[in-house]
């Protein structure tokens, strides 16, 4: 049988992969590297970059280009035959990653290349110290029968992270409410009855169908006025996969969850962290457990009391103007959009007809192209996984293809909720490869409805800014070996540097005037509705910090105070956590912990903080720009040269000083979230 996943040259062609390709693919790759892997070890009596890491780099790569699209059709295309072979692959790589980590011979083999560093570039070496650090961290120097259970907990954890994510995304699908009264959808604007409507004809029905796919579910919790249906709603979101809500019971993530739990802090005390929290720093720039606690809490403290009078405010609106007196969880989005219009005359919706598609995308490419002069283009005829699917190129000033990458904005069934970018190959130039960087830039905005195009709210746009800030992390390296290039080796906690940077953007009116264009005449935001955006930019924005701080400090508790005697204590500690940093406490039966893929199945255990880490760098990158002017080409060429085309070939902190010319600074975040200092 030919099988496109054993011919990875150039671009995946997803029309052709079969699920039943992929174990065959997968099996033979892995016995290949091994083969390799020993023949390298076995004929050598000394080491080099040359006869030992280079030959390496070219297998690692060749294996992860052929699953790249194996698991990315597996997010975006999910069904029943493809997720049986992904899964079945799963323990397979989880034992050959855990088996090259703990292989002595190979780890004594890198310490002989490290040795002689002098012959080697900054990337070569850095490249070396994080293989060396891997090698430590997947358990090298156990004892035998502790590498064994080490790798048996692997297989196990890389089974019940992916379970988790099944689970959420089976829950996700598994609800819908059709509505046959539009009476009953009272509030909602034109844009989310239309794509109820389309959903609807979708699944052969009539009506208007609802769902837990976020373009659906996020306008009847800011604008439906029936209460009791926003209630249904919100029950039937911070209950999936859980053993509360419409499904009890079914898909259910509390023994997935707990078991995690129970073997990260194990595999962490066989590598001797006291905690995973301890270990997940390992290959952060963060340098102690108590330094995020501090950095949290701290930002916590600044925030709460701000959090606090935005709350109560909230609550004196709704009383005053609608009478209600018990604001509850379903509440917040619908009267925080109606104190929002009633203070600032501005809403989302009122935004979306100045951001249609094609205007925000070709602005996007024109905001990046004036900061780094590059050129993007979109190529056609090439193969995708959905007709959705558009493909680009992105070109440098002196026009040398730099990457390319795919576009995939829309949310639809079977595809995972959230925006992400992941690599589809990265670049790598060396005497056996000549490979550009490839990525996939996906989102799950409001698709087009009756033949229009869609329209994006403002938030939107922002989330396809930052998931293009990973992109241009990963397109615009150019570091020459995968596992420093791009977004490799970045220390995780710095990793969202570029991506948060971008955002910025979106809020200057410079950038503005590229990004929108009213759908019907093309006019520019006036600018009278700008300033309006600009005065309502941090409405509640302390309420949305110490949000984000629940988030981060719960994640960092679970893992770091993990006591196998008394189990996670999920809730427990959410509760805790809650106490100290929130405003509004959710109902007893909301269990969010439930479908939070990103610390469970994603790469963020012990790791959530890194989203306001970054965003401290981030602010404080983009204040170069508040001082020069937001397209200063030197300060963009500055950008450019020192962060995004350095990818992980050096330290987030030294990056980070060669661009701003000193350490992060805090002030600058608080100033853009309208927090006092």
């Amino acid at each position: 049988m030919n099988n496109p996943l054993l011919e990875m040259q150039g671009l995946p062609a997803f029309s052709a992969i079969t699920p039943e390709m992929v174990e065959p693919a997968v099996d033979r790759l892995l016995q290949e590297n091994r083969q390799i892997i020993e023949a390298l070890l076995n004929n050598q009596t000394g080491y080099s970059w040359e006869n030992l890491i280079e030959p390496l780099e070219v297998a690692e790569d060749r294996l992860n280009r052929t699953w790249s699209p194996v698991s990315h059709m597996n997010a975006v295309v999910n069904n029943d035959e493809l997720r049986a072979a992904y899964n079945a692959c799963l323990p397979k790589l989880s034992e050959y990653a855990t088996e090259i980590g703990q292989n002595n011979r190979l780890c004594e083999a890198y310490k002989q290349v490290a040795n002689q560093a002098e012959g080697l570039d900054r990337a070569q070496q850095k490249l070396l110290e994080n293989g060396l650090l891997e090698f430590r961290l997947s358990g090298v120097d156990l004892a035998s029968d502790e590498q064994q259970r080490f790798k048996e907990i692997n297989r196990e954890l890389s089974q019940l992270t992916t379970k988790f994510e099944e689970n959420l995304l089976d829950a996700t699908n598994a609800w819908s409410r059709l509505i046959s009264d539009p009476a009953a959808l009272a509030g909602l604007p034109d844009s989310a009855l239309a794509l109820a409507k389309q959903t609807a004809r979708q699944h052969d029905r009539d009506g208007w169908l609802l769902t837990l796919e976020f373009p659906s579910y996020l306008p009847v919790m800011t604008y439906a006025d029936d209460r009791d249906l926003r209630q249904e709603v919100y029950e039937a979101f911070t209950t999936r996969a859980s053993d509360q809500g419409p499904h009890t019971g079914q898909w259910d993530n509390t023994a997935v969850m707990e078991r995690i739990l129970v073997l990260r802090h194990e595999q962490a005390r066989l590598l001797g962290f006291t905690n995973y929290a301890e270990r997940s720093l390992a290959r952060k720039m963060a340098r102690s457990t108590d330094e995020v606690m501090l950095f949290l809490t701290d930002l916590a403290e600044r925030s709460h009391p701000q959090a606090e009078r935005e709350l109560e405010e909230l609550r004196v609106f709704a009383e005053t103007e609608y009478g209600m007196t018990d604001l509850q969880a379903w509440d917040i989005g619908y009267y925080s959009e109606k104190l929002r219009q009633h203070r600032h005359n501005i809403s989302q919706e009122e935004l979306k007809p100045y951001f249609p598609e094609p205007r925000v995308v070709s602005g996007m490419f024109a905001v990046v192209e004036r900061l780094y002069g590059t050129r993007i283009n979109e190529v056609n005829g090439v193969d995708t996984w959905h007709p959705d699917v558009r493909f680009f190129e992105i070109r440098d000033a002196d026009r040398h293809l730099r990457g390319q990458f795919y576009l995939d904005l829309y949310a639809r069934p079977k595809k995972r909720g959230g925006a992400w970018m992941d690599e589809c190959a990265s670049r790598f130039f060396s005497y056996a490869v000549d490979q550009i960087p490839v990525a996939y830039l996906t989102c799950n905005f409001s698709p087009p409805v009756d033949g229009k195009p869609a329209l994006f709210t403002h938030n939107e746009v922002e989330t396809l800014f930052h998931e293009f800030g990973h992109g241009l992390h990963h397109l615009l390296t150019k570091v020459d070996y995968p596992a420093v290039a791009g977004i490799n080796g970045v220390a995780w906690d710095a990793v969202e540097l570029p991506s948060q940077f971008m955002e910025n953007w979106c809020w200057e009116k410079e950038a503005l005037a590229l990004v929108s264009g009213h759908v019907d005449s093309g006019e520019p935001i006036p600018d009278e509705l700008y300033q309006r955006m600009l005065a309502a930019k941090n409405f509640q924005s302390a309420m949305q910090m110490v949000r984000q701080l629940e988030f981060s400090l719960f994640d960092f508790r679970i893992h770091g105070e993990f006591d196998p005697a008394r189990g996670g204590r999920i809730y427990d500690i959410l509760e805790e956590v809650r106490r100290q940093v929130s405003v509004l406490e959710p109902p007893a039966w909301n269990r969010f912990a439930h479908g939070f893929s990103h610390i469970f199945a994603g790469g963020y255990a012990a790791g959530y903080y890194s989203y306001k880490w970054a965003e401290v760098l981030s602010a404080d990158a983009f204040s170069l720009f508040e001082e020069k002017g937001v397209f200063d080409p030197n300060a963009g060429q500055a950008f450019l040269r020192e962060i995004l085309e350095q990818g992980g070939s050096r330290d987030a902190m030294d990056l980070f000083v060669a661009f701003r010319g000193r350490e992060p600074e805090i002030g600058p975040l608080l100033r853009h979230s309208g927090i006092a200092g």
